[in-house]
């Protein structure tokens, strides 16, 4: 990736092109974020950054973290993530990335965590289909049905779908489109939906399609 910006999901809503036409986008308070560390090949073996989101009171912020922060010079955020550009000479600690980064029209990827939904079972998880309600078939029209196989191989394998926890993992959307950027507001207007509840962070760079 060649660049990235933190943010919080904010909700989903539409808004119009110069035609007219509604277009639904997701928008994300993206940034702004500090780079509150720089690794390079030299010191760390790989080019990375690493930029913090969202202000925290420095009460909050435990010893590591507290000495962290205070190596780089920068106020205490409350996430961090770690990107590995493809060229950080351009960046240094303490510089803000904001939401201008991108631009309209651009193609760019979305990472979330999905909304955990809890224990679900294999229709819902793995959209398995029903059993038929006919005479015999008995109170097993959801279930999963047979996971086993004879004495050879005698277990059962790993992957197998099966009922289970869903959703809370971390997804990827790719190849989404910039609606429209504010960077007045630090607002990215993203077209589509994307992962995570509102509230959820986020993080925004460019599409690796593109």
């Amino acid at each position: 990736m060649k660049k990235a910006i933190l943010g919080k999901k904010i909700g989903m809503t539409q808004i119009f092109d110069e035609k007219g036409k509604v277009i639904p986008v997701t928008v994300v308070e993206a940034g702004p974020c500090v780079v509150s560390q720089k690794k390079t090949v030299e010191t760390d073996g790989y080019n990375a950054v690493q930029i913090g989101f969202g202000d925290v009171r420095p009460k909050l912020v435990n010893k590591p973290m507290k000495g962290h922060f205070d190596k780089s010079d920068v106020a205490p955020k409350k996430v961090l993530r770690e990107c590995r550009l493809e060229d950080i000479s351009s960046y240094n600690v303490g510089d803000i990335i904001k939401a201008d980064v991108f631009a309209n029209g651009e193609k760019v990827d979305v990472v979330g965590t999905s909304k955990g939904k809890g224990y679900a079972g294999v229709i819902k998880r793995w959209n398995f289909g029903r059993l038929k309600e006919s005479h015999g078939t008995g109170p097993v029209v959801r279930k999963g049905g047979s996971i086993g196989a004879c004495s050879d191989p005698s277990r059962v394998f790993k992957g197998k779908k099966m009922s289970g926890h869903l959703g809370a993992e971390r997804v990827t959307v790719q190849n989404l489109t910039v609606a429209k950027v504010d960077a007045e507001n630090n607002l990215i207007a993203i077209k589509g939906a994307v992962p995570g509840p509102n509230g959820g962070i986020v993080m925004i760079s460019d599409s690796v399609k593109a």
